[in-house]
């Protein structure tokens, strides 16, 4: 009988505890004698590589790969595993949406978990696909720095605020980031709606701001999901993390 497989992905702003509920799902998945696999990316080196930790300290060893690509040449090795937990989702880019819909199509229980939303409140790829298609989503909130409500974003710190932050973002790719671009409380910020200043649709950013364009018909349209996450994936991960 063949496998009913299923694609659970776990999202949120930074300090969601998107990587705790990815580990706690882990160890679950372990108590019930089923065979596991985690993937973190190698550009995330911020305790280590080849583990998957969160803030509060809690740590699973992991399997350290390159791309989305890669994710599925090891578990072509491994024909008898039960589920495949992959952490810092926004990490491998647009590819690991297919991906993920393969292994799930496998039979396998795929828990994807990361960012869906950029510094300036943008979609941030490839989540929000991901989310899309998934059989299940759970996207979680932190607690707002500044009031203490639900955050479903984060922001920079006033300090580390520059002009330089969106400067050819349409032009950045995952893959220049390095590991001094992750960061944590001491550069970024949860935030509720409320005190998401640096929104990009609230008029900071003249630039980004001028996106929302007239369409033929007169009407205001949002730039489309696809050009979010092209900004997206430079913009958090030209300045980025969890």
């Amino acid at each position: 009988m063949t496998r009913s497989g299923r694609l659970d992905v776990v999202c949120g702003p930074m300090f969601a505890g998107k990587t705790e509920e990815l580990l706690r799902r882990v160890r679950r998945a372990e108590i019930a004698g089923l065979r596991i696999e985690v993937f973190s990316h190698a550009l995330d080196t911020r305790r280590g590589i080849g583990a998957v930790s969160s803030h509060s300290g809690q740590r699973i060893a992991s399997r350290s790969v390159g791309d989305a690509a890669e994710i599925e040449i090891v578990v072509a090795q491994q024909p008898d595993l039960d589920l495949v937990a992959i952490d810092e989702a926004h990490f491998f880019g647009p590819a690991l949406l297919a991906t993920a819909s393969r292994l799930a199509d496998s039979g396998l229980v795929v828990v994807v978990a990361g960012l869906d939303v950029t510094f300036d409140a943008r979609p941030f790829e490839p989540l929000p696909s991901l989310m899309a298609l998934a059989d299940r989503v759970d996207a979680l909130t932190a607690v707002c720095s500044t009031c203490g409500a639900d955050a479903a974003f984060h922001q920079k710190s006033t300090s580390q605020k520059s002009a330089g932050d969106h400067n050819d973002a349409k032009g950045a790719d995952a893959r220049d980031m390095v590991s001094e671009h992750v960061g944590g409380t001491d550069i970024y910020q949860a935030r509720c709606r409320r005190h998401v200043e640096q929104a990009w649709w609230r008029g900071a950013d003249a630039r980004l701001a001028s996106e929302v364009t007239s369409s033929p018909s007169g009407r205001q349209s949002m730039p489309s999901l696809t050009e979010a996450g092209e900004i997206g994936e430079g913009l958090l991960y030209g300045n980025a993390a969890r």
